[in-house]
């Protein structure tokens, strides 16, 4: 707890737009203290303006998960502040999408950089505080794609799968200081994730030509249809106040309902269930390849 038993004080990853920022003003709204950190602050106007309304509940803070050295400059500047850190998100990400053969090395280092050993690097980072203060709770953002690996999409669920394995380990290492690990699992949001995954999408003539472009479709939709990020935000907050012991959060009715499923049967069902999910039937009996529109 804070010192002052009232104020919460909290560490949130990747908030200069999407689901970090609408987190920040979030917290912010529920009498938190947000230190809200961001990779550069010179390009985060909405992070800026989003502080100015919540004054002194949104400290912008500039972090890089792939920089052990500006964690700890993040991490001692808030502790010597508010000599605690109740609340850490680990919520900076990022999406490289399409076949396996059509991503470059520097695609799948790039993505496996910040969404596991980025979240490895802040986790580390905070836990020494969190051991001394006898308490503290990490939620890691996690994904649908951290336990439904689709076609199209190996290595932001490899990202994912790896994430959600170190956490379930992880929490059962750290429990006897009071610190407390949760995995959110969030589905079918509009954010900019989806929006520079979209445009990461290979598109030469190759032969899963065919596959990146329904991907492509795909996530067009989503970005299109998807649900608000602010709800993901509000239930993160309902997440760090809940007193339950779950450690998996579904968010969102397309992740509850697919959840269900996939864990209502046999490998046989559950492979049905993601050829459905990612529309994958007609690649499996086609061998047509063409390039992208």
């Amino acid at each position: 707890m804070t010192q002052n038993n009232t104020i919460r004080i909290i560490l949130i990853t990747g908030c200069s737009k999407g689901i970090g920022l609408a987190s920040a003003i979030a917290f912010a709204e529920n009498g938190d203290r947000v230190y809200a950190s961001v990779r550069n602050l010179s390009g985060a106007g909405a992070l800026r303006d989003a502080a100015a309304r919540h004054s002194g509940n949104i400290i912008p803070i500039e972090l890089d998960v792939t920089s052990p050295a500006t964690i700890k400059r993040a991490v001692d500047q808030i502790t010597t502040r508010e000599r605690v850190l109740d609340v850490v998100v680990n919520n900076a990400g990022t999406l490289r999408t399409g076949a396996f053969e059509s991503l470059t090395d520097a695609d799948v280092r790039s993505v496996m950089e910040t969404n596991f050993f980025g979240v490895l690097n802040v986790t580390r980072g905070v836990l020494p505080t969190m051991r001394a203060q006898g308490s503290g709770q990490v939620l890691m953002m996690s994904s649908l794609s951290g336990w439904a690996g689709l076609a199209g999409d190996s290595i932001y669920a490899a990202s994912k799968f790896a994430l959600e394995g170190f956490t379930e380990a992880l929490r059962h290492e750290v429990a006897r200081w009071g610190i407390r690990l949760a995995l959110i699992e969030p589905a079918g949001f509009r954010t900019e994730l989806i929006s520079r995954g979209l445009s990461a999408i290979p598109c030469d003539v190759d032969p899963y030509a065919d596959l990146n472009q329904r991907v492509r479709e795909n996530l067009a939709k989503n970005a299109e249809l998807g649900g608000d990020p602010e709800q993901v935000a509000r239930r993160l907050v309902e997440i760090s106040t809940a007193t339950s012991e779950q450690f998996r959060w579904p968010v969102g009715e397309v992740a509850e309902r697919i959840q269900a499923s996939l864990f209502a049967g046999d490998d046989a069902q559950r492979d049905e269930i993601l050829k459905s999910a990612s529309e994958i039937e007609w690649w499996l009996s086609s061998d047509a390849a063409s390039g992208c529109n």
